[in-house]
């Protein structure tokens, strides 16, 4: 299992419902394949730098999964089929930025390890 980090970008003019759908079907995706999701981060409406599809803003979603390769990506192929998400994005994190660093690993390089 690995961490992830999905940000996905959903039309502004969506009703909560809908936002809320695209949530539960996304956490289906993953549940279903075995991952896990940690956490769901609503940023809510943002503007854009530039035009989108049209758009000036999107309402950010933000998850934090851990997971498979294989249920990303089919998490991926599921949002790109989806109407309503104008963009996403899946993101492996590292294990030492996750936490979730092995209990005997070195910390740092030997540079660091002299300077401490």
């Amino acid at each position: 299992m690995r961490p992830y980090e999905v940000m996905i970008i959903l039309d502004a003019s969506l009703e909560e419902d809908a936002i809320r759908a695209v949530i539960d079907r996304a956490t289906e995706v993953i549940q279903s394949r075995g991952g896990n999701l940690s956490r769901v981060d609503r940023w809510g409406k943002r503007r854009f730098a530039y035009e989108l599809d049209h758009r000036w803003e999107g309402y950010y979603i933000l998850l934090e999964i851990t997971a498979e390769p294989a249920a990303l990506t089919e998490l991926a192929r599921v949002l790109s089929l989806t109407d309503e998400v104008l963009r996403h994005k899946v993101i492996r994190l590292p294990d030492r930025v996750a936490g979730l660093a092995r209990p005997g690993a070195r910390s740092g390089t030997g540079a660091e390890a002299e300077a401490s």
